[in-house]
């Protein structure tokens, strides 16, 4: 009986159009989670791929010992291809001539992913007996036929131009060869207590490389490494890092306006439904009737929006996927996640945000017939806003299983609630001694209002959230583009020169501006170790783990310059950069990680001498912008003493390539570092990135047209009430429709404002706390927003409106009653 009536009222409200609203915010939200979950999935498979790319593989595994063979068997019964490698320094030998070289030794498997790019072409393999060399490694070398490694004579095959996970490291001083993994053995170089690193490489589907980190991680050592793009070894970890919790960030964010919406329609859904539940009440139904009655009317809405959305999802992902470019097209993104997360959207927003309208409609007095604006007071309404943070956290977990994204978007959303109630109804409640009269559409407005305070308090809550939201994702989107095109613009250098001998620079400068080239400063490299933080030995934390005493240090060699002025891309954050000979100036991360502060006395050892520096500033420094960059940047005077070699880096357009085979000729000590092949990679992933954020600000701006939608169609009621008793009273058409429109662009102009204030408050916490980006004023936005918010929202107002202003005093009553 419960379903055949159900059924009847879903039928007839659905053919009436009342269900609209709530049907069109539940697939919105389904269609959001679904459709955006499908793109920005393959779009994150896509951007990854191609950033595996650049370390040859999906994860590297990287030990000082040979891995425990049953880790090795583990990927192997997930399915995971394998590449293994060794790395180690040794000395090659041509005759007389001999030069340090660091060796990869790499089996038949190499790479996983991407190409090794040699100088003769594609297609070629290693062979046994030969070697793969750096380009400078000839020229020092006097361009040899064979080399002598140890005991072996290797024939040199093949000129090395790239290799995928070639790195970007500016300061190393060896050459590159590559030979056969199984050649190792016979140069008899490498022996028991040798200096070698084994890395492990795999590749494989996305699930077998998460049961593989689940299971491999906890068995490494603190001597092994665990590496993915996302690590900081690949040059655009930041890149894609940033890229990914935007995505997240940004769905979040749509999740979030779409479930406002299912809210907002949810409530205005039961409020429809008073006078039909006290009406059952009078006619005898009991309460597990109505209850019934009411749960599978909802379910059957649930289940509409449920279909609905799922099946939008997937033809947003159809009609998207053909657009793609074929490298992300090419990725397959998961299918049942985000369909089963688009069936736990639609179901748990519609539980949890109808919850407590649906317990106050159940509640409804049979007494509501006679008064009409009796309502139950049951219920405390700070359960309201519990039940609908729950739903969205629990949402927002499932989404971007991130505990910390997830917890920052909820206590957002409760600030900006809170805030936004706060001064949106203290604006309003300033009106209360104007507008009595209803002799001008300005008055009248005001007077509207105020009468409303608390309704449009709630309306602007609605208005405001959406433009936050949308501003917020707008300026995101921008400044991490604008971020990523400073670092990558067209004229960026694309070769640097290092290991320049002192000798070398002046005639190096002449030849750069013989050739027209203009090139960045020269900074001078020296090595040196830290040996000391303000007279306390620093430690490895090997060390650390052994017993022994001392501050944490950096277990490696630093490469350390000089500088009268602060370098490009470095911004100071303390202090004041070096104006004495005894200064450093030290990079914040660093200095956080090793707890240095301003005034602190460092000591460095240096060709086996001390040097002592106080830390005069803490600098941030742009690691992502493919340029020269130190931890310590000393004073010209405290490294003079000390040998150094120098680097230098430039740009050279396609057609003048031919200047570097000139500049190898006549420096051929220098070594020449292309990274042109990189930087058109990095634009591409650049450029993916950029279309994912497209496409999820258009997700994010429909979602913020539905909440505004929903938020003028909850006080549709009043308004009907009060159009009806003004036009009794005389009030003509005109003066209505006037009054109308300033009303609801009042309430846009405030909303703006208070968007503004809040976006600019969201921004900073957002981009000092998880995006790491400059924060900066939107000056533009402090008028434009507020004037778009106010001819926005008048606009939809008198949209929505338009069918009541046109009807006469008579049809309105009829309306009402």
């Amino acid at each position: 009986m419960e379903w055949q009536l159900a059924w009847r009222l879903f039928n007839r409200e659905l053919k009436q159009g009342q269900l609209l609203l709530i049907i069109l915010a539940l697939t919105l939200a389904v269609l959001s989670v679904t459709g955006l979950a499908r793109v920005s999935e393959r779009l994150q498979v896509a951007i990854n791929g191609q950033a595996a790319k650049f370390i040859a593989a999906d994860r590297i595994i990287n030990s000082p010992q040979p891995l425990d063979e049953k880790i090795l068997t583990q990927s192997e019964q997930l399915g995971l291809q394998l590449s293994r490698s060794l790395q180690f320094n040794s000395m090659v030998y041509a005759g007389e001539a001999f030069q340090l070289v660091t060796v990869r030794a790499v089996d038949e498997h190499y790479p996983l992913k991407g190409k090794v790019e040699l100088a003769a072409g594609e297609g070629q393999i290693l062979q046994h007996g030969q070697l793969w060399y750096e380009t400078r490694l000839a020229g020092l070398l006097n361009s040899p036929q064979q080399v002598e490694l140890g005991n072996s004579r290797l024939t040199m095959a093949a000129e090395i131009l790239r290799l995928p996970d070639g790195g970007f490291n500016l300061f190393a001083s060896s050459p590159v060869v590559m030979m056969r993994l199984d050649d190792v053995p016979a140069t008899g170089v490498v022996q028991p207590g040798s200096r070698v690193t084994y890395l492990y490489q795999f590749a494989g589907d996305a699930n077998a490389l998460t049961a593989f980190e689940e299971y491999a991680k906890p068995l490494l050592s603190n001597s092994q490494r665990w590496v993915d793009v996302q690590s900081g070894d690949s040059p655009i970890a930041s890149a894609v890092n940033r890229a990914e919790r935007f995505l997240l960030l940004a769905s979040l964010l749509g999740i979030a306006l779409a479930c406002a919406a299912i809210g907002i329609a949810a409530q205005r859904y039961c409020q429809r439904h008073y006078d039909v539940v006290a009406m059952l009440k009078t006619f005898g139904a009991s309460a597990k009737q109505i209850r019934s009655l009411f749960g599978m009317h909802l379910l059957l809405v649930t289940c509409v929006g449920v279909v609905l959305g799922l099946f939008g999802g997937f033809l947003l992902d159809m009609a998207i996927t053909p657009a793609l470019p074929a490298e992300i097209a090419a990725y397959e993104a998961p299918l049942w996640r985000p369909v089963l997360l688009g069936i736990a959207t639609g179901f748990i927003s519609a539980l949890m945000f109808s919850a407590f309208p649906l317990m106050k409609l159940l509640a409804i007095p049979p007494l509501r017939v006679l008064q009409r604006d009796l309502e139950t007071s049951k219920f405390a309404n700070w359960l309201h806003p519990l039940l609908s943070l729950a739903a969205m956290a629990l949402l927002g977990w499932m989404y971007s299983r991130s505990l910390t994204l997830t917890l920052t978007v909820v206590a957002s959303v409760v600030l900006l609630g809170l805030l936004l109630v706060l001064m949106g109804y203290l604006l309003i409640r300033l009106g209360r001694s104007v507008g009595m009269k209803t002799t001008s559409p300005v008055s009248l407005a005001l007077a509207g209002l105020r009468r409303r305070a608390r309704q449009n308090s709630i309306q602007l809550v609605g208005f405001s959230s959406a433009l936050v939201l949308l501003l917020t994702i707008l300026a995101l989107r921008q400044d991490l583009l604008n971020e990523w095109q400073k670092q990558l613009p067209e004229d960026a250098p694309n070769y640097f020169l290092v290991n320049i001998a002192p000798e070398e620079v002046e005639p190096l400068q002449a030849f750069m501006d013989s050739h027209q080239i203009v090139a960045t400063d020269i900074y001078p490299v020296i090595r040196g170790r830290l040996s000391a933080i303000n007279d306390e030995e620093v430690i490895t934390r090997e060390q650390q783990e052994q017993g022994e005493r001392g501050r944490l240090g950096i277990s490696r060699e630093l490469n350390l310059t000089w500088r009268d002025t602060l370098p490009p891309n470095n911004d100071i954050l303390e202090g004041h950069f070096n104006q004495s000979a005894d200064e450093v100036s030290v990079e914040s991360g660093v200095a956080e990680r090793l707890g240095i502060s301003l005034g602190d006395k460092l000591t460095f050892i240096i060709d086996n001498q001390a040097v002592d520096v106080k830390v005069a500033s803490i600098r941030s420094v742009q690691w992502e912008t493919l340029q020269p960059n130190f931890f310590m940047i000393f004073s010209k005077e405290a490294l003079a003493p000390f040998m150094f070699t120098s680097m230098a880096s430039f740009h050279l357009a396609d057609e003048q390539k031919h200047v570097v085979l000139a500049l190898i000729k006549q420096f051929p000590t220098v070594s020449i570092i292309d990274i042109g092949a990189m930087m058109e990679q990095l634009r591409g992933i650049v450029s993916q990135v950029s279309l994912a954020l497209t496409l999820v600000l258009v997700m994010v701006i429909l979602a913020s047209a539905l909440v505004m939608i929903a938020q003028t169609e909850a006080g549709m009621a009043s308004r009907q009430k009060e159009l009806a008793v003004l036009r009794t009273f005389g009030a003509s058409g005109g003066l209505l429709r006037w009054a109308t429109t300033l009303e609801f662009a009042i309430l846009g102009g405030v909303a703006g404002v208070l968007a503004v204030t809040v976006a600019e408050f969201a921004l900073w916490i957002l981009k000092t706390q998880i995006f790491e980006l400059q924060v900066s004023a939107h000056y533009l936005w402090w008028w434009l927003a507020p004037l778009s918010g106010a001819i926005l929202v008048a606009l939809l107002g008198l949209w929505r409106c338009a069918g009541l202003l046109r009807k006469s005093c008579g049809d309105l009553l009829k309306l009402e009653a």
